[in-house]
């Protein structure tokens, strides 16, 4: 099997992985304590059939926010395709998350507070230009998008992956 040949069967593959992304999450049974790596075989024999030699990562999540509002989510990518790729263009997106108050605008509008006026009102936030100046960085960089009559929302896409990258970042 030539290299493009290989290549598409992997695309394949990884576009069955994301379509199973949209059924139910399978609850974890009980596990003897010998088998707390459950979750890396399984993904590890994933690999092993779409024939990623390095593996890869696969980051997912089935959660539901103070709001109420529930989401699962999950993608993956094979280790050479991630490592391949220009890491330099997911800096606007890191580095909007780089200023404290802009994580707690976040967790604020995951929280229910959507709109400026009510992100205002919190203590240590700020005037309203610097809400809204936080707010269009957010916007810019995918993590914020505006919703009916000036209310803020995470879009449902970067709900997991901003809880995932605070779980990577120890929070």
């Amino acid at each position: 099997m030539d290299l493009e040949q290989r290549l598409a069967e992997v695309e394949r593959r990884l576009a069955a992985l994301e379509r199973s992304a949209a059924r139910p999450p399978v609850s974890a049974p009980e596990r003897e304590p010998d088998e707390e790596l459950w979750a890396l075989r399984g993904l590890k024999e994933q690999w092993a059939e779409l024939g990623a030699d390095n593996g890869g990562v696969l980051f997912t999540g089935a959660v539901r926010t103070p709001a109420g509002l529930r989401y699962e989510w999950q993608y993956g990518l094979a280790t050479d395709t991630l490592l391949d790729d220009d890491w330099a263009a997911a800096a606007e997106s890191f580095a909007a998350l780089g200023q404290p108050l802009r994580l707690r605008l976040l967790r604020e509008i995951l929280g229910g507070r959507c709109t400026a006026a009510e992100l205002t009102e919190l203590d240590g936030t700020g005037t309203t230009g610097q809400i809204y100046h936080h707010l269009r960085q957010l916007t810019a960089a995918g993590w914020l998008q505006t919703a009916a009559r000036g209310r803020y929302e995470v879009p449902a896409g970067r709900v997991v992956p901003l809880l995932v990258m605070l779980t990577a970042a120890g929070c």
